[in-house]
């Protein structure tokens, strides 16, 4: 008598119909229950559930990506490869992949709408199990994946009004922290260099910067503040306004790494020195920090977890299609060097 087919530890391998016998439905029934259907009666739902947990059916993986016609690759959307903020977050996401099971696929945007939109539509058309994206800006489409039943997951930048699981940044905390720190070592006139006004994420930073000063009693001055492109070119074009319209700065928040180094290089070659004439913090690690001379204060975001979490969150919505949405937070920390010693 032929035996029956076996997990790896030695536990017979259970069939769909298995499930159906316990569950007192149809095989269909549970097949459309598995793969997340909301067609299912809840009653006859919730008997298939109760069964796969009381048998500990675990569905054959291979198999379901056939039926599915599903790759076991996600397509990974960031918006500048070239920052290390990405290479960090990326290297979390395929570790995290590679345990669950899938292989990454990397898609530069370079923060270019239509060429996200040429990623998104490649994903779809090869089937991609799934798709972390860092939107190119507030108004990213993702429509298309909705629709299609896609699993998705944001990282870094939320989308408004868009019921994914998103990984996020407590960006307005970070900020405040970067801000507050430069308050309590006696700098008042206090600049903000940050990212375009269509991204949340330098929105939330401008607002941490605010609230900081509001909590001081400080008095905001729109002059201090300068939005651009979260490229090394925008921070050193955002300072050398500061410095060529004559406004009275102290020291600066700069709401991105590549910023602060272009910031940073502008007040080098004007010879303002830091932090004598201008206090610099800066939010993102950078991984050359250490060598500028006077070292930078910085705020660092936990990029690597940043992209294990996604991978997670990915991994357990492809399971689980129909689990509620998941926002998750993470939380940034003050890291104060010579660049913003105490006046």
């Amino acid at each position: 008598m032929p035996r029956s087919p076996c997990h790896s530890d030695g536990t017979r391998l259970l069939k769909i119909q298995d499930v159906a016998r316990h569950a007192g439905v149809s095989a269909a029934t549970v097949s459309r229950v598995l793969n997340g259907r909301a067609t299912v009666n809840p009653e006859l739902a919730a008997r298939v559930h109760a069964a796969v947990v009381e048998l500990g059916y675990r569905p054959n993986g291979v198999a379901r990506n056939l039926r599915r016609r599903q790759t076991t690759l996600w397509a990974v959307l960031v918006s500048d490869v070239g920052n290390p903020f990405f290479t960090s977050l990326v290297r979390g996401v395929e570790d995290g992949g590679r345990q669950f099971g899938y292989s990454v696929v990397l898609c530069n945007t370079d923060e270019n709408r239509a060429r996200e939109a040429e990623y998104i539509a490649v994903a779809l058309a090869d089937n991609m199990a799934g798709i972390i994206i860092s939107p190119a800006d507030d108004a990213t489409d993702i429509s298309a994946l909705v629709a299609a039943g896609t699993a998705v997951v944001t990282i870094d930048r939320e989308l408004a009004d868009t019921d994914v699981d998103a990984v996020l940044v407590d960006n307005e905390k970070g900020a405040e922290q970067a801000t507050t720190h430069l308050l309590d070592s006696g700098y008042r006139r206090i600049a903000c260099i940050t990212g375009p006004r269509r991204m949340s994420t330098a929105m939330e930073r401008l607002r941490g910067y605010q609230r900081a000063l509001k909590s001081f009693g400080v008095p905001q001055d729109r002059a201090l503040i300068r939005h651009a492109d979260f490229r090394e070119d925008g921070g050193y074009s955002a300072m050398a306004s500061l410095l060529d319209e004559g406004v009275d700065f102290d020291a600066v928040f700069v709401a991105n790494n590549l910023m602060t180094v272009g910031a940073v290089e502008c007040l080098t070659e004007r010879e303002v020195t830091v932090p004598d004439q201008v206090g610099v913090i800066g939010f993102d690690d950078i991984p050359w920090a250490r060598l500028f001379r006077p070292s930078l204060s910085y705020v660092s975001q936990p990029t690597y977890e940043l992209g294990r979490a996604a991978a997670q969150l990915l991994a357990d919505r492809i399971d689980n299609p129909n689990r509620p949405t998941t926002r998750m937070v993470l939380q940034t920390e003050l890291h104060p060097r010579e660049s913003t010693r105490r006046k």
